[in-house]
């Protein structure tokens, strides 16, 4: 026992022989403040956080996909041929995604005023000469007008005669119209025989868009040939000049077009009746609201890690269309890549990063208005995509790299073209190779101990020095005073 006391370090000295001094305790209290204080600053800098920011080259793997995200408002494209189409370097190219986009109607305020329109398929035309019409009814005598051409001042006076009235919107120029004629007029006259003028019920005319071009763009006819349901007393009498009626989107035959006309008629006379109830069900699924002049889409696309193009433009595979009345104008409420995250997740990104990701790099055009100051008009967004990844801390729980947050954020450019083509808004995406890694870098608990033990002693040590130096300075002092009393 006696070999292992010896080992003491720290001998104890007898309270007899130890002298307390008004000074020592001073330097004591300073001595214990000022530890408590530098501890809390260490332990505060021990808790804080601490990030490593690197460039490196992305760690994408082939098959990994960007999404991007889009809410967009084009006061003057129909949600009947608005079209979603994402094309890229590598020679992908889908036209018309529906699976997750929704397009609703807006007024000519911007206000959404119906609910989401549906896809629908393209109507099938039917392969008929105008030679061969006679086929489908017995010819009626000549002085009995079979089809009315309607401009800007018997248009009206159609509809309030009318309790129904179906109109072919067509352009002679027009492949498609032409198809149509003479698959209209003997439909027309399939109606005329069973639903004679006397009867009243329904009408079936049409309108020649490249003479009444103000009454066209009046009903927002944006594709060629387009045909519209009106109803007595529902356009525009009732509405302030909102025109609220259906557009036909079914086959283009002459049973198709007949079998629908029926349908639209109560089993009852009706004439005058306002807004008639719609008879079949069928017939109520091969419709489409088009009051609306403008569309609202939004959602999301997913695309490869590549250069490519997001289009908007009106697209039918049945229908034509005259570029120089397409008006591209836009307002971007939101544009951004990446998944949504969690505010928790938000939360972290915060915490570690606090200094960048901000919203205004992620969501750049967010409230951006584009004009189509002239016909023809194609507006370009060229962006550059840069993600930055987020990890935080696992302690080793789970593997490194398992709550990573990857966001992104954008550079901006836009121009307007004039173009021969159709007009479209397209944004170009060039995904950067490059991204930036901020990763959370812990502090060791060693180190936060070694520097705690460092500051005790430290301080302990220094404020001994101190107060034994003042103590033996004041004791050499007293030794010659007393001298020079002797």
């Amino acid at each position: 026992m006696s070999k292992i006391k010896a080992m003491d370090f720290y001998r104890k000295i007898p309270r007899d022989l130890t002298e307390a001094t008004h000074f020592g305790a001073l330097v004591s209290i300073c001595a214990a403040l000022l530890m408590i204080l530098l501890f809390g600053m260490e332990l505060n800098d021990y808790l804080s956080v601490r990030t490593e920011s690197s460039i490196i080259v992305d760690r994408s793997v082939d098959g990994d996909l960007l999404r991007i995200n889009f809410n967009l408002s084009f006061p003057a494209l129909s949600c009947e041929f608005a079209s979603v189409d994402v094309s890229d370097a590598m020679g992908n190219h889908r036209v018309n995604l529906t699976k997750t986009v929704r397009k609703y109607p807006l007024d000519k305020n911007g206000r959404i005023v119906g609910d989401v329109v549906r896809d629908l398929p393209e109507p099938k035309y039917e392969e008929l000469l105008h030679d061969i019409q006679e086929t489908h009814i017995e010819k009626k005598p000549e002085e009995v007008k079979i089809m009315d051409t309607l401009d800007a001042a018997t248009f009206p006076e159609a509809i309030k005669k009318y309790p129904i009235l179906m109109v072919n919107f067509y352009a002679p120029w027009c492949p498609w119209s032409r198809r149509l004629a003479p698959v209209w007029e003997s439909a027309a006259q399939v109606m005329l025989r069973k639903f004679p003028p006397e009867d009243g019920r329904i009408k079936l005319a049409k309108v020649d868009c490249t003479v009444e071009g103000l009454l066209c763009r009046g009903h927002h006819i944006q594709g060629f040939p387009s045909i519209r349901v009106f109803r007595s007393g529902v356009d525009m009498l009732d509405h302030g000049h909102h025109h609220d009626h259906e557009s036909y989107v079914g086959d283009r035959t002459v049973e198709a077009i007949v079998e629908f006309a029926e349908k639209l008629i109560p089993a009852a006379a009706a004439s005058g009746v306002k807004a008639l109830p719609m008879a079949d069900a069928e017939a109520a699924a091969q419709t489409m609201k088009v009051g609306a002049p403008g569309c609202s889409v939004e959602g999301f696309v997913l695309v490869k890690k590549v250069p490519g193009n997001l289009h908007i433009s009106a697209h039918s595979q049945k229908h034509s269309f005259n570029n120089g009345v397409m008006n591209m104008t836009h307002v971007v409420h939101h544009l951004s890549f990446g998944k949504e995250i969690s505010r928790n997740k938000w939360a972290m990104v915060q915490r570690l990063h606090p200094d960048g990701l901000l919203n205004a790099w992620s969501n750049r055009l967010k409230g951006r208005v584009f004009f189509s100051t002239e016909a023809n008009i194609t507006h370009e967004h060229y962006t550059q995509v840069v993600m930055t990844s987020v990890e935080p801390r696992t302690f080793g729980i789970v593997e490194v790299g398992y709550n990573r947050v990857d966001l992104y954020e954008y550079t901006h450019h836009s121009h307007a073209i004039k173009t021969d083509e159709m007009p479209m808004t397209k944004f170009s995406f060039d995904p950067s190779p490059m991204q930036v890694l901020v990763k959370e870098k812990p502090r060791h608990f060693y180190h936060f101990i070694t520097t705690v033990c460092a500051i005790i002693g430290g301080v302990f040590t220094v404020a001994g020095i101190a107060d034994s130096t003042v103590f033996h300075t004041a004791k050499l002092f007293k030794k010659v005073e007393l001298g020079k009393q002797y």
